[in-house]
């Protein structure tokens, strides 16, 4: 078995399983449980200022998106940070982090943007024995509206302002976790990066309504008749997440600034894809919240095997999809592949036929018996009878060698040529002669 054991930002666990702060991570029970059943780390439910706590509402908290199969593919989850006392987690987190020496404990912390606040909550939590502190700059609900969580992670000198006191006031390894309601997730990761943080988190949840209740004419989840938004994870936001993730990493200004990649990690090939990506960790909820805390044993086994089979380490694994990470200007435009329809797994129902004939390009060609072949010299590629079949592998992509003709264009196969240097570029660079 592959050694996952993981050093991210010098915080060691036994593996780069984390569970996020959300839900789970908001008691000493849970967090038990959760190192019982293998997880490597948890980053503890976002902690609050002393004083009085923040009240969550006693209705429906969750709306929910499922496929067909009624899987689970995204949550909306109104739940402000954590309700209980902060004298209370203090308390537990240490007594946790005591007894369980060898995972990873970090706290999430969401405090005003006021310099006192953040001196004195980390006062309050130096002896907590705890790995590190993540700064919550992302939960667009709630906290978002008293000027707090998405709101600061809206603005990149609010983010580095915080940071540094962060660093200033703590001796503690910091995290800026970054919200995916912005446009760009550049700035407030550069913002994060001059700010001294030891490294960065996302994507935190996206502001959403899953449904509306078409009797009660209010969003869902719904709380004596009315709704609010909330934030969206679970596999649902995966793509969104590899993106801002893989152009944290690849940026000239924030490569090689550590990531903890959070976003439906859902099996132990979203985690592969996430550190594949440049994260250097993920950290899960949605996963955990639908199948239980025992998930990450599939999840161990799985990467363990996974880099087994490839003959890598874990570190080896971390970034290497980074380099192949491109602006489509860079992309081969030259590259040429076909679609080719195994006969022998082909079940004729139809569906690429459809899709292609009625949304693509006419290249899919059905017989009185319903056989169905594609037409080279039509086939453009798209791959879109690839995505909307059944069958497993029953339809795949075939690549042309150089110099191989192109039935649809009447050239040809030519070496790689971008559209940089693409004659119909207006803005093509020309050799100089």
């Amino acid at each position: 078995m592959a050694n996952l054991a993981s050093n991210f930002i010098g915080i060691k666990s036994p593996n780069p399983f984390w569970l996020a702060s959300a839900p789970p991570t908001d008691k000493k029970v849970n967090v038990e449980r959760a190192f019982e059943a293998g997880w490597g780390g948890v980053v503890w439910k976002t902690l609050g200022s002393e004083g009085p706590p923040v009240v969550n509402v006693s209705g429906p908290r969750y709306g929910a998106i499922f496929g067909a199969d009624r899987r689970l593919l995204g949550l909306n989850n109104i739940e402000l940070i954590t309700d209980r006392p902060l004298e209370v987690n203090l308390r537990e987190i240490k007594e946790v982090k005591r007894k369980w020496k060898d995972r990873a404990l970090v706290i999430s912390l969401m405090v005003p943007c006021e310099e006192d606040y953040w001196k004195d909550i980390l006062k309050a939590i130096e002896d907590t024995e705890a790995d590190g502190v993540e700064l919550n700059f992302g939960c667009p609900h709630g906290m978002a509206e008293r000027g707090m969580g998405s709101a600061v992670g809206q603005v990149p000198e609010y983010i580095e302002m915080v940071t540094r006191w962060v660093k200033k006031y703590s001796r503690m390894p910091c995290i800026v976790k970054l919200t995916p309601n912005i446009t760009s997730i550049l700035p407030p990761a550069m913002a994060a990066n001059r700010g001294g943080a030891d490294a960065v988190s996302l994507i935190n949840t996206i502001k959403s309504i899953t449904n509306v209740d078409l009797d009660a004419f209010s969003p869902f989840p719904m709380i004596d008749g009315q709704g609010s938004h909330g934030g969206y994870c679970g596999p649902a936001v995966k793509p969104i997440a590899l993106n801002m993730v893989g152009e944290i990493a690849r940026h000239s200004e924030t490569r090689g600034l550590p990531i903890s990649g959070i976003g439906g990690v859902t099996t132990w090939r979203d985690a592969a894809e996430f550190l594949a990506m440049g994260a250097g960790n993920v950290q899960v909820c949605t996963a955990a919240m639908t199948y239980g805390f025992k998930i990450v044993q599939e999840m161990i086994s799985g990467l363990s095997q996974y880099l087994d089979d490839k003959g890598m380490t874990l570190n080896q694994l971390i970034g290497r999809a980074v380099p192949n990470f491109v602006e489509w200007q860079d992309l081969n435009l030259n590259y040429v592949t076909k679609a080719v329809i195994n006969q022998d797994d082909c079940i004729k129902c139809g569906r690429c036929y459809a899709a292609c004939e009625d949304t693509s390009h006419q290249a899919i060609a059905m017989s009185e018996d319903r056989t169905f072949t594609v037409k080279d010299d039509e086939c453009v590629a798209c791959n879109l009878c690839v995505n909307v079949c059944p069958v497993d592998n029953c339809i795949t992509m075939k690549t042309l060698p150089l110099g191989a003709m192109d039935e649809r264009t009447g050239r040809p196969v030519a070496p790689y040529a971008n559209w940089q240097t693409h004659p119909n570029n207006p803005a093509a660079k020309v050799a100089a002669e």
